[in-house]
């Protein structure tokens, strides 16, 4: 059973960082894409980065290009991601995803497994 568990999330100011992890568990960790993904309150959940099997490969959604940055630890079965530079319009719950997807992908509805998310909230 895949199992994705997302830890990091927390209340901060604006301009201020946050590092989210997800550890997954139940797959070969190396063989999957991780991507992460947002969503607020009444709106739709919206693709922020993903990583490639191997990490050598990033992409990143235009609203946190330059500010945040995916990796991941395939030692560790750990993907990552560093959020620099926060706005309040970050505020959301984020969720990991695996992909078994030969190639990175932005939509949500190509990811096999979910995390439950956890909460980060911007304050102006």
């Amino acid at each position: 059973q895949v199992q994705l568990v997302e830890s990091g999330g927390g209340l901060v100011q604006a301009g201020g960082s946050l590092r989210l992890s997800c550890v997954a568990s139940g797959l070969t960790f190396s063989t999957y894409s991780m991507g992460w993904f947002r969503q607020a309150p009444g709106k739709e959940r919206e693709f922020v980065s993903a990583v490639s099997r191997s990490g050598n490969r990033t992409v990143y959604a235009d609203s946190v290009k330059g500010r945040f940055t995916i990796s991941r630890d395939n030692a560790k079965n750990t993907v990552y991601l560093q959020m620099n530079s926060l706005k309040p319009e970050d505020t959301a719950v984020y969720y990991c995803a695996a992909d078994r997807a030969l190639v990175v992908v932005t939509t949500p509805y190509s990811y096999d497994s979910w995390g439950q998310g956890t909460q980060v909230t911007v304050s102006s």
